[in-house]
């Protein structure tokens, strides 16, 4: 079966194939149902199922699966998303499903500004040696400090109009040796959109990104269709640097006041430590390697169909 198109401005669409995905990866032992015998041509729990244990009818179910009902309750958005066993950032992408179903598709361009607020520059490269850039929703790169840009090795040569995180992750043949745990970052990256899709689905830039990563990365596709959801703005991240060596970093993503659609992420570890002493070497070494101004703007990182 081929993998799943995005389509944007379809709220309907979006919320039965939510449905459909956390359907599938919950299996009636997982909600004390007695296993059945045989094969089950179904993955996860039947329609009716689900319907039993939401305390929904199957015909009113099935129609928002469907999409033909578009104004569920709170109570009955609230009873699925504990049938699923929804954690709260799932349960919450669920309500704006359910609140986008019932507004008509739209073609209304909605996008971050491709530039970047008078300033910003100047903080980013106050902020050094902390690799710190601005990003739009769908992590592409606007402007970045000498550490900002150099934490993804290989990033930097690519053109500034497809410098973006996401589709390094996947794409750049560096990408895998560069994290300690690439295994989560592809699951985080696409989960983050799978996100952000439910918030936006008729961002121009998170459907060209989506379909190119579609075509281009099995790995995307497969985990685009489990439809998981994440909203993490902080945590710590091991890098493998070939010039600054191994780094573990925390990370802080913040939204910019006045620049819709763009936050600034600043990486840090503790001064006096190795992992401080990584990052030195890493703003140094990068600082000394480009000819460029000390933070440059970089562009939209949304390409027109492939590297």
């Amino acid at each position: 079966m081929a993998p799943e198109q995005h389509r944007s401005g379809n709220g309907r669409t979006e919320l039965g194939r939510f449905l459909r995905a956390r359907r599938a990866q919950v299996t009636p032992e997982d909600v004390g149902l007695p296993a059945a015998s045989g094969l089950r041509r179904t993955p996860g729990l039947r329609r009716e199922e689900l319907a039993t244990l939401a305390g929904v009818s199957i015909d009113y179910y099935a129609r928002l699966e469907r999409g033909t009902e578009t104004r569920p309750s709170s109570s009955v958005i609230d009873a699925l998303a504990h049938a699923l066993r929804l954690g709260e950032v799932e349960h919450k992408h669920l309500r704006d499903l359910a609140a986008g179903a019932d507004r008509p598709a739209t073609t209304s361009t909605i996008a971050a500004g491709q530039t970047v607020l008078p300033g910003i520059e100047l903080l980013l490269d106050s902020l050094r040696p902390n690799p710190a850039h601005v990003v739009t929703g769908t992590f592409a790169v606007l402007a970045a400090n000498p550490g900002g840009l150099g934490l993804f090795p290989g990033l930097e040569d690519w053109p500034a109009e497809q410098r973006n995180i996401v589709r390094y992750v996947f794409l750049h043949p560096a990408a895998r040796d560069a994290f300690d745990n690439w295994d989560n970052e592809v699951r985080g990256s696409v989960a983050w959109l799978r996100a952000l899709a439910g918030v936006e689905p008729d961002n121009p830039d998170l459907t060209v990104l989506v379909e190119e990563l579609l075509r281009k990365s099995p790995e995307f596709a497969r985990l685009w269709d489990r439809y998981d959801v994440k909203g993490n703005t902080h945590g710590h991240k091991t890098f493998h640097h070939p010039e600054a060596g191994d780094l573990t970093l925390g990370y802080h993503g913040m939204t910019l006041s006045g620049a819709p659609g763009q936050h600034l992420v600043v990486y840090y570890s503790e001064p006096g430590s190795p992992d401080y002493d990584a990052m030195v070497r890493l703003d140094s070494t990068k600082r000394a390697q480009t000819a460029e101004p000390a933070t440059s703007t970089l562009g939209s990182g949304v390409a027109d169909g492939g590297l």
